[in-house]
């Protein structure tokens, strides 16, 4: 071995983000400390964690079996009318963060046009669909109305801002192309921009769906429709097993957007 290549490393190491190391090991030290004193400010009751274990354990031994009967039909019902409030929501909310997410693209729109669609999306995104829901509940009453309001301008909130993102990240060259042969607005739009973000946009539309049927129980407790009504009355009553069915046709439906997400993407690529 040549006296040139002792002075040099065999291995590489990636480098630290943080250089110094005595700066590193008191940002670990001040984290764990902060995570303890976290803990112990929590003023967590201890014993009542352990006598919990044994009754939580209790709860799910009586999820089984499931109870499949719905004789008077309330689960399914609160299912399709989750699955309908999801959907439109999903749809509607995606149908009007188009033109704000291409607003809100830096390199796309002016500034106030830019500045306002931001502004949009920041409001959407400041509160969670359950905050959004009790608002709508006062203003439109109980229902699935006042659901897919809070659903819809969530999905705002989400869509517009990845889809301004990802005009923002995209590839210069083949919209410099595209504008240079002479094409309009719409047409640098639809050639240049929308193959681009399409398959990205498509997965994560479908990701929103599950997000917003998944939300849908949640909305539906404070009174905005939904299966979540149907799930607390089944958990006040203490029937588990219904209980049981309702949260086993969530994940079931839950995780058949998923696959039907990674097969459109690789549909629409």
């Amino acid at each position: 071995m040549s006296e040139a290549s002792l002075n040099y490393a065999q291995t590489w190491k990636k480098p630290h983000f943080i250089k110094s190391s005595l700066l590193r090991y008191l940002i670990y030290v001040g984290t764990v400390t902060y995570f303890f004193l976290a803990i112990y400010t929590m003023d967590v009751n201890w014993t009542r964690v352990a006598e919990g274990i044994p009754r939580g354990a209790d709860m799910i031994s009586k999820f089984f079996p499931p109870d499949l009967s719905d004789s008077r039909g309330v689960i399914l019902d609160g299912i399709l009318e989750s699955i309908w409030m999801a959907v439109i929501s999903t749809i509607g909310g995606v149908l009007l963060s188009i033109p704000i997410g291409l607003g809100a693209a830096r390199n796309l729109a002016p500034t106030w046009v830019y500045l306002f669609c931001r502004s949009i999306i920041a409001v959407s995104r400041t509160f969670p669909e359950v905050i959004l829901a009790i608002f709508a509940v006062k203003f439109f009453g109980f229902g699935p109305f006042a659901g897919f309001i809070a659903l819809a301008i969530g999905t705002i909130g989400f869509w517009a801002k990845l889809l301004a993102e990802d005009i923002e990240n995209m590839s210069k060259s083949q919209a410099e192309a595209v504008r240079a042969t002479g094409a309009t607005w719409l047409q640098w739009i639809n050639y240049a921009i929308q193959p681009q973000v399409l398959p990205r946009m498509i997965g994560l539309s479908l990701y929103r769906l599950d997000i917003n049927f998944r939300e849908s129980a949640v909305v539906g407790i404070v009174g905005a429709g939904g299966i979540g009504a149907h799930l607390l009355t089944s958990v006040q009553r203490y029937e588990y097993a219904t209980t049981a069915t309702i949260l086993f046709s969530i994940i079931a439906i839950v995780i058949t957007l998923e696959y039907s997400s990674g097969y459109l993407r690789k549909w629409v690529q």
